[in-house]
């Protein structure tokens, strides 16, 4: 479709004179017309000036208008142009073979100048806003190319840095000459950044599973000893609302002991529960409880419950990526990489809530190999 401030141009194509005369009074106003009497003068003047659109007879000499509509169409320079049919053969198989061939429309004649003109404007309308969708969709095609382009490259580079971060405070420790409260600031700094180093390396693990190319470096773990030092991680966390933070085997208290088998990628599955386990405490009420229960086997089960109620605009979308409600730090991400996580280890993950019973449950399935 030309811009907006040009006509629009048509090719009429019929090999009787009076016929095109015809539909050239119909559309003469707001159109630019062009006409061909033969096929291949028709193919010639389309592939060299491409109309918005083509008025098409059926029958004419040497190469009908079916054969002239099956080679536009095979043509990429005009198998976009709208082809209507205008023509005297009026039996339905005649229109259903016209239509087969990629015409968008079929109009037997004689027909009326307000058909023509109502045909002709709809179809360069829709063409028009198939273009305007096509140009939308390669914008956003190109602005998250660009994305993750630019997300890939901070990744990437921001290790860098980081290197020279972590390796500069053993060295200034060992020089000594140091308060203890220098020691000690020393000490976060190097801590901080092994903390950044590790947020980049599970951020560059979540961009591979995303287009599912991470490689699972699963081993047999304890479950358990995750979920107590988990338990001792987030305590504090836990503290603000004096929540309760317990663990079950099968649905018995752990005695804090017995190790728990179970096929996994330890820091993975250590991610996943974390993930899990911080959006119950900060979903659950003031000395809430917060259970976790493993269930050894194959599959292995991991259940995360709560206190309180997923609310109702996020059910729906839970585990989907940057869904967040009510959290101003919320970064929408937990939940969806727990997902991914899962996913990665063939297993699957559901959430569960109920404003009958006031509680929510995350389950994770995860197969054994």
């Amino acid at each position: 479709m030309p811009d907006s401030d040009k006509r629009p141009f048509v090719l009429i194509v019929d090999d009787v004179p009076a016929n095109i005369r015809i539909l050239a009074e119909f559309l003469r106003d707001g159109h630019d017309i062009r006409v061909a009497a033969r096929g291949a003068d028709a193919l010639d003047l389309a592939r060299r000036l491409p109309p918005d659109i083509i008025l098409l007879d059926v029958v004419m000499p040497d190469m009908d208008g079916y054969e002239v509509c099956r080679r536009l169409k095979a043509d990429p320079v005009t198998a976009e142009i709208p082809i209507i049919f205008v023509t005297a053969k009026f039996a339905p198989e005649d229109e259903a073979y016209g239509l087969s061939l990629g015409a968008v429309d079929y109009i037997v004649k004689p027909a009326s100048p307000a058909v023509v003109r109502a045909r002709v404007k709809n179809h360069l309308e829709l063409r028009a806003a198939r273009e305007t969708l096509a140009r939308q969709n390669a914008a956003l095609t190109e602005a998250a190319k660009l994305r993750e382009d630019v997300d890939r490259i901070m990744r990437h580079d921001l290790k860098a840095p980081l290197t020279g971060i972590i390796g500069l405070p053993p060295l200034i420790l060992n020089e000594g000459n140091l308060s203890d409260t220098q020691s000690m600031f020393v000490h976060l700094i190097e801590e901080s950044g092994l903390k950044m180093l590790s947020m980049i390396n599970q951020s560059l693990d979540l961009f591979k599973m995303e287009r599912g190319t991470y490689v699972l470096r699963a081993e047999s773990m304890d479950a358990a000893a995750v979920v107590r030092r988990l338990f001792v991680e987030m305590a504090t966390v836990a503290g603000y609302k004096r929540n309760v933070l317990a663990l079950t085997v099968a649905g018995r208290p752990d005695d804090g002991k017995m190790p728990v088998r179970l096929t996994a990628e330890r820091l993975l599955f250590y991610t996943m529960l974390a993930n899990c386990l911080k959006n119950a405490l900060e979903a659950s009420p003031e000395e809430g409880v917060v259970t976790v229960d493993l269930r050894p086997g194959d599959p292995a089960v991991i259940t995360v419950t709560n206190q309180g109620v997923v609310p109702a605009d996020m059910r729906g979308r839970f585990f989907t990526k940057y869904a967040t409600s009510g959290k101003l730090d919320g970064t929408g991400l937990g939940t969806y990489s727990a997902r991914l996580i899962a996913e990665a280890h063939g297993g699957t993950v559901r959430m569960e809530t109920s404003d009958a019973t006031g509680m929510t449950t995350i389950t994770i399935i995860l197969p054994q190999r």
